[in-house]
């Protein structure tokens, strides 16, 4: 008889529990993402056209677009090797530099963007060199490319690097013994042994770096068509009360979101189908 009771108030536990995730999900984001594109519609689909298509939305997409292509460019190639050396080498600092990877997920983005202006702007020791060079930085999409970086390269090297842990070093000083080089070891036994996650964490820099907002608009200047990005371009629309424009744009991310979020639940799955 007590085994039912506590087996019923398990079950009670249980349900009270699913219920109430659903309700926060449904409150928190279920409803606002139904918002966007209601208000993004309501109009109809001419205006709706009209908003994503104008001269300036489409350079933010395309600026965007290309923000974040760099980004993930420049960030798999330093996860990669940042992984690389955290678990292949032992050295002084290894500590230190794992820490370091770590640090643009502890500091605002706000902040990240105000350590680029100090570094690159008019009072910084680097501005008469960039000047003398005719480099920008600061306010131009240089700027904007080296904020995103900074605020997403913990992602890819942090998708790796459990991976290389578990992997072990055996493989690779058996190939090393038979006479493989480095670059055959990488590509035929460590690549194999890191692609699900290398994917994962491609996906999830993408995702980070498409909704930057803090650093970028630090060092943007809110140049209209020139370093304005999605998100920028939306918080313009939105301060000029073009509130079915801003909720247009923002139904481009939203779609964007879901797809990454498909394609990261699939990479997930067939990781762990392979790990299986």
């Amino acid at each position: 008889m007590t085994g039912k009771k506590e087996e019923k108030g398990k079950n009670i536990t249980q349900w009270l529990l699913i219920f109430a995730g659903i309700v926060f999900l449904a409150v928190f984001l279920v409803l606002p993402l139904i918002y966007v594109l209601v208000t993004a519609l309501r109009e109809g689909w001419d205006v709706y056209l009209k908003s994503v298509s104008d001269p300036y939305a489409v350079k933010a997409i395309v600026l965007t677009l290309e923000v974040v292509l760099l980004t993930v460019l420049v960030n798999t190639v330093f996860g990669i090797f940042a992984a690389w050396l955290i678990t292949k080498f032992t050295f002084h600092g290894k500590k230190v530099i794992s820490t370091l990877i770590d640090l643009p997920l502890t500091i605002s983005p706000i902040i990240a963007g105000l350590i680029f202006v100090l570094t690159f702007g008019r009072q910084s020791a680097l501005y008469p060199l960039l000047q003398k060079l005719d480099i920008q930085i600061i306010f131009a999409v240089p700027g904007i490319v080296l904020a995103t970086i900074f605020v997403t390269f913990p992602f890819i090297s942090r998708e790796i690097i459990p991976v290389l842990t578990a992997a072990g070093n055996d493989e690779e000083e058996a190939a090393a013994l038979m006479g493989a080089n480095g670059f055959q070891i990488f590509t035929q036994i460590t690549l194999p042994h890191i692609r699900w996650a290398l994917l994962y964490g491609i996906v999830l820099c993408t995702a980070r770096a498409m909704g930057e907002f803090g650093a970028v608009s630090v060092l943007s200047g809110h140049l209209r068509g020139i370093t304005n990005t999605m998100p920028l371009y939306i918080e313009l629309l939105y301060q000029a009360f073009d509130f079915t424009g801003a909720f247009a744009m923002s139904s481009i991310l939203v779609i964007l979101a879901i797809i990454i979020l498909v394609a990261r639940n699939i990479l997930e799955y067939r990781g762990k189908k392979e790990g299986a």
